[in-house]
């Protein structure tokens, strides 16, 4: 998949890019499977902002995907569409009893395809089983964390795991960030590669597109006022921060790792951070 570029018309246009279309066969999403969602800006329940920068953007619908195929289907890809709530294409594929589902579309998905689930599924790209029936060295995506639970990780777009080893109960699969990762061999994966590989490729270029995006703009911590930073202040000029790098409420940052997620350290074989060092 290429990426489109522009004419240099308008400084914001110049280094613009955006995606190639060229692989989605059509435009209107199945009603059924489509929901409407409020625009939060960011805040949760409480109306407190949790999350800073968003609000404002073109409005959206969400895709019901689903992430938990039952054993046994056989699908058929009719559509592959465009998702604006996630960076990955998405197909439409209709079971063997009528029933239609959306699922997150990899590099060779297109329009007629036969895809299978579950254990008796032929080993084949598209085709999800559990990890004990992938043969190892095999490129996976949309892998479960707990068994029956559906996709939680390597889902978004021009991500793949490797699985690297099966002992005993556990399958060994080296993630996205260079971690390697525990799994039961009863949780299921999909073999192959994420679709839309060139999204990380694309340059928004212009600071209306960013809006358009529903996100709001960044301010640095060193330009504003003491009350309102830890890195604020200052009598003119410009300066550091002064200080180990923090948040706006005074938490270290940069570097300083936040983890403690005990439970799952154990399924850690080797870190990400041991990854990057190593290379």
């Amino acid at each position: 998949m290429a990426i489109q570029s522009y004419n240099p018309t308008t400084p914001a246009r110049r280094g613009m890019t955006s995606q190639d279309m060229s692989d989605i066969t059509t435009r209107k999403p199945l009603k059924s499977l489509v929901k409407s969602t409020k625009q939060r800006a960011g805040r949760n329940n409480t109306g407190r902002i949790t999350v800073r920068h968003r609000g404002g953007g073109v409005r959206r619908h969400y895709r019901l995907l689903n992430h938990r195929l039952a054993n046994g289907l056989t699908l058929t890809v009719e559509e592959i569409e465009y998702d604006p709530n996630r960076s990955a294409r998405i197909a439409r594929v209709k079971d063997q009893h009528g029933l239609y589902h959306y699922i997150l579309a990899d590099t060779q998905m297109s329009k007629g395809k036969v895809l299978n689930t579950g254990a008796e599924a032929p080993i084949e790209t598209s085709n999800r089983m559990p990890l004990g029936q992938i043969p190892v060295g095999s490129q996976i995506y949309a892998i479960e964390l707990t068994v029956g639970k559906g996709a939680q990780l390597v889902r978004a777009a021009g991500t793949k795991a490797q699985l690297m080893a099966k002992e005993g109960d556990y399958a060994m699969v080296r993630m996205p960030s260079g971690e390697v990762r525990k799994f039961r061999l009863e949780c299921e994966a999909t073999i192959g590669i994420v679709g839309n590989v060139q999204h990380q490729n694309i340059k928004i270029g212009s600071a209306g597109r960013k809006r358009r995006k529903g996100i709001r703009p960044t301010v640095r911590g060193v330009v504003q006022n003491a009350v309102d930073h830890p890195h604020g202040g200052g009598d003119g000029g410009r300066h550091g921060t002064g200080k180990a790098p923090r948040t706006p409420w005074g938490q270290l940052t940069l570097g300083y790792r936040t983890r403690t997620r005990k439970s799952t350290d154990k399924m850690i074989v080797r870190s990400r951070h041991e990854a990057k060092r190593k290379r």
